[in-house]
């Protein structure tokens, strides 16, 4: 990352901006792999069918979510809407679609209404967390990777039919086959499942190791108390809607989660957005987060470039 500590800025001058991203692709493209995350400046994006054009032209490849957490408006072949997520919460730091088997190499946001305050898509270097951390966490969920659980019923988070792109059980099945995902199907339709994962993966061009995974975002004491405390109440220890677990399956106490937080904290870098902004964050090197915000945002994202990665 840039070594002043501020998201790389590039403006771009002049013209409309599809004939401006084609001009400079290449050199755009270079930007994100040496610095991990750049903002485009000046580009003008005013509308989804603008984002969505200048998304194509930057991708190799658009990915399709699978799995998501929480709902979006689909655009187009790999091109959303921001997760629907309560403004007033942030979404703490992650990887985009860590705990699939294929996963975006490269993310794509298009700004088309600024927040007021606040809304920052701030970013962390995951080499950096990864060396701020506590070596023998590290090493050991290098070594046993993590686990996800997740529980869909019809009273909270999204449908098991919207996760899995069909309301088809064998569909579903052999879908979480290809995925190495195990299914449990309980009553009156509800599910739930378990995948595991590398925390520690290999970075698919320089080969350094980077912390790679959601592990503290969907865990249990990442969650406001008061959430946490009526989701048990609820349904159960095991039946939040979502969890995390060291990859033999021993849960984390809240002081490991605490530790990831505050590891992504210190190495955290924002940038309000401006209207007309472009970013572009390699998902593998750098971890991204959304912060909470005043008044209208609507940022577009667009995922690319998939690629399967290998545990280090």
């Amino acid at each position: 990352m840039n070594p002043t500590g501020r998201l790389p800025i590039i403006t771009g001058e002049g013209g409309e901006a599809e004939s401006w991203v084609a001009a400079n692709r290449d050199a755009l493209r270079s930007a994100v792999a040496e610095q991990g995350a750049i903002m485009v400046r000046g580009l003008g994006i005013a509308d989804i069918a603008e984002a969505a054009a200048v998304s194509k032209l930057l991708a190799d490849r658009l990915l399709s979510e699978r799995e998501g957490f929480a709902p979006r408006d689909r655009y187009d072949e790999g091109v959303y809407s921001s997760a629907m997520w309560p403004p007033e919460q942030p979404m703490c730091m992650h990887n985009e679609v860590s705990y699939a088997l294929e996963v975006p190499r490269l993310l794509i946001f298009s700004c088309l209404t600024a927040p007021v305050g606040g809304g920052a898509t701030a970013v962390s270097d995951t080499r950096a967390v990864l060396a701020a951390l506590p070596q023998d966490l590290v090493e050991r969920f290098a070594r046993t990777g993590w686990l996800l659980t997740r529980s869909f019923n019809d009273l909270i988070g999204v449908p098991w039919s919207d996760a899995f792109g069909t309301a088809d059980r064998q569909e579903a099945q052999a879908y979480a086959d290809r995925q190495r995902i195990e299914l449990t199907w309980g009553d009156e339709g509800s599910l739930r499942t378990r995948q595991h994962r590398h925390a520690v993966v290999r970075h698919p061009e320089s080969g350094e190791r980077c912390w790679f995974n959601q592990i503290a975002f969907l865990n249990e004491w990442t969650m406001e108390p008061a959430v946490r405390e009526y989701l048990v109440a609820e349904f159960g220890a095991d039946g939040l809607p979502f969890n995390t677990f060291f990859g033999d399956g021993e849960p984390l106490d809240e002081t490991i989660v605490t530790a990831i937080n505050d590891a992504y904290e210190r190495h955290t870098v924002r940038e309000p957005w401006q209207a007309g902004d472009l970013m572009l964050v390699d998902n593998v090197r750098m971890a991204h987060s959304r912060e909470p915000y005043e008044g209208d945002r609507d940022v577009v994202v667009a995922m690319a470039d998939p690629v399967r990665l290998r545990g280090a």
